[in-house]
């Protein structure tokens, strides 16, 4: 059997059961549903659904992303190189990054480890805004100069 069918069948089923529990929200009614609690099982159901879907849907995406890099060298070389420049921009914020223990408002501590976490985020996200930034502004001056 053809994957798409299979997929498309599933899609089928997990629609007609979403359906079913909408059907079931709709006839109970507002009122019905905030005044009575043993109903609230229907509203769980259909949170409980929308997991599932969610589950399908990120471990499928994920799935086929890898089988995609996989059947494709030069995909599979500008990702690891992607996920390298990445890694080396987080390496390059951890090292550039101070932790200092604090107590927090709230009375609890933030470790030292935390806190140079918390800063080395902050500073990647910078950094990769500058890059970001600066690519932009070269693609954009070259394409300008070739016209």
């Amino acid at each position: 059997m053809n994957i798409q069918k299979i997929i498309k069948i599933v899609a089928l089923v997990i629609g007609l059961i979403a359906v079913f529990f909408l059907v079931n929200i709709m006839r109970l009614g507002d009122e019905a549903i905030e005044a009575d609690v043993a109903n609230q099982g229907v509203l769980a159901n259909f949170a409980n659904l929308a997991y599932v879907v969610l589950a399908i849907a990120t471990i499928s995406a994920l799935v086929f992303s890898l089988i995609n890099l996989v059947s494709s060298p030069e995909k599979l070389k500008k990702a690891l190189l992607s996920l390298g420049v990445f890694a080396l921009v987080c390496a390059v914020a951890w090292f550039a990054s101070t932790g200092v223990e604090r107590t927090l408002n709230d009375g609890s501590t933030l470790t030292e480890g935390q806190s140079q976490l918390i800063e080395a985020g902050i500073k990647a996200f910078y950094i990769l805004i500058f890059m970001a930034a600066g690519l932009m502004l070269f693609f954009g001056v070259k394409k300008m100069l070739s016209k």
